[in-house]
């Protein structure tokens, strides 16, 4: 298995060398060189499988068994999963209403990213240990990316982590669960500015190619492969969890709906589906709806500013992994992805080519949910189940209530007796005690953790990025320094 660029100038790199990597050095994300195809046998097979055995059979399908043996590989991600709350992991609660929430928080931080960064961190640290080599990691965060990856590799010895965060846009909690981990390795800064704002410095070191080959640059961001892949499995649960029945022909199928910011979970929906998981997906965003833009109008273009919203992680203007869906969506055709976002790049303006839109829309429906929509669902979803849901939550729950009788609508046009009713799965990417604010403004009561109310009483630390400083030269100095030390 190699990976290659979606802009097709760069070397391919096997899993080690994606993995160790951020961008490409042509500017574009790793990618599956061939993305596997599964058939019903291996589907039903599957079915019967926990949440980390579906993390282990995907991912030996993308980490060849030369490069980590399978008993290895299948340690690692056990060791990965050892301190979520949760037995399963993850957890589907079926509520009121055929609304059916798949809860993927249960890791350290509160947040869906501790599923892939944990095993991305025990991945990290096996070649490590086996190359006797260290790396820097940049993370730029819109709120939770953040605390997942410093857990992940936080007091490790063969690596340091330089995080960016929007000081002001994140809530406090998010915050906090950054600037008050003080082990050495640590390294947090907070900028003031949005959350594309902070990727500029990072995109920076990494295209200066000399610097980052020196330094041993990488990300930890949903640039990384590794994160994108492990986030594959959310929809094999998803789908095997609400299915009727594999007994059938065709397959059921499931709508799978996917709370958007960087656009990384919602490359591994598209990446599942491509593998033969039979699933509709819709991506749904808040009040930032570059995304819903792309899907609806083919309109890949940035508005004037950021918005902030109670959705605050959701708040990005420049998702990057949709560079990667429009790969998929093209035949892996880097030459026409390099024309366009070269374009993209320099207007922040793009209009996608008819058939690329044609084939996004038929991939992905979409919705986009305002700040009242977001406290809507969270109030209704209450009253109706006294269940909390996190204002990204909030945002697949809106789609689900706004469209109660989508199912019904397809059989009008279909011949298909079976859409009639499609099962539907909102992910949710965090709980709702990581975003208090929102349940305030719901008129609803907080339920927080006590590891996370002890956060407001502990030391913090962390580096102003004011505006005016050339915050990559920052960087630049603070790994510089690290690197004395090695």
């Amino acid at each position: 298995m190699e990976y290659v660029s979606t802009r097709g100038g760069a070397k391919a790199l096997d899993f080690e060398g994606a993995l160790l990597s951020g961008y490409a050095p042509d500017g574009g994300l790793f990618m599956p060189q061939c993305i596997p195809s599964l058939g019903r046998d291996t589907l039903r097979r599957w079915s019967s499988l926990s949440y980390p055995g579906l993390v282990k059979e995907l991912c030996s399908l993308f980490i060849p068994a030369e490069l980590v043996p399978r008993k290895v590989l299948n340690e690692l991600i056990d060791r990965a999963f050892s301190r979520f709350r949760h037995k399963d992991v993850v957890h589907l609660s079926r509520l009121k209403d055929g609304l059916n929430i798949l809860e993927l928080w249960h890791g350290v931080t509160y947040a869906f990213k501790d599923l892939s960064l944990s095993c991305t961190g025990q991945f990290l640290q096996y070649f490590l240990e086996k190359r006797q080599k260290h790396v820097n990691i940049l993370v730029g965060t819109s709120g939770d990316t953040g605390s997942s990856a410093i857990e992940s590799v936080r007091g490790q010895k063969n690596m340091d982590i330089f995080v960016l965060l929007p000081k002001g846009f994140c809530t406090q909690i998010q915050e906090l669960q950054m600037t008050t981990v003080i082990e050495d390795n640590v390294h947090v800064f907070a900028a003031h500015g949005n959350s594309d704002e902070i990727d500029e410095p990072i995109k920076e070191l990494f295209a200066d190619v000399d610097f980052a080959g020196k330094y041993n640059l990488m990300s930890l961001n949903s640039i990384n492969w590794s994160r994108i892949m492990v986030q594959i499995a959310h929809y094999f649960y998803a789908y095997f969890r609400c299915a009727p029945s594999l007994d059938t022909t065709p397959l059921p199928v499931v709508e799978i709906v996917v709370p958007t910011g960087g656009g990384g979970n919602i490359t591994a929906g598209c990446i599942a589906q491509k593998m033969g998981l039979p699933i509709q997906l819709v991506t749904v965003v808040n009040s930032n709806d570059i995304i819903h833009r792309t899907v609806q109008c083919g309109d890949f273009s940035l508005a004037e500013s950021v918005k902030a919203t109670l959705a605050s992680a959701m708040d990005i203007q420049e998702p990057y992994n949709v560079e990667r869906i429009l790969w998929l969506l093209s035949g892996s055709d880097s030459h026409l992805i390099k024309s366009l976002m070269e374009q993209f790049n320099v207007s922040k303006r793009l209009k996608l080519p008819e058939d690329l839109h044609r084939k996004l829309s038929q991939t992905l429906g979409s919705c986009s949910a305002s700040d009242k929509d977001i406290v809507g669902a969270m109030q209704r979803c209450w009253e109706e189940n006294q269940y909390l849901l996190c204002p990204h939550s909030a945002v697949a729950a809106h789609y689900h209530y706004s469209q109660p009788h989508r199912a019904c609508l397809h059989l009008k046009f279909s011949c298909f007796s079976f859409l009639s009713s499609i099962p539907r799965c909102c992910l949710a990417p965090a709980s709702a005690a990581k975003f208090q604010d929102a349940v305030l403004r719901a008129k609803l009561v907080p339920q927080i953790p006590p590891e996370i109310t002890a956060l407001t009483a502990m030391e913090t630390r962390s580096t102003p990025l004011e505006r005016g400083q050339d915050w990559a030269q920052v960087l630049r100095g603070r790994i510089e320094a690290v690197a004395q030390w090695w």
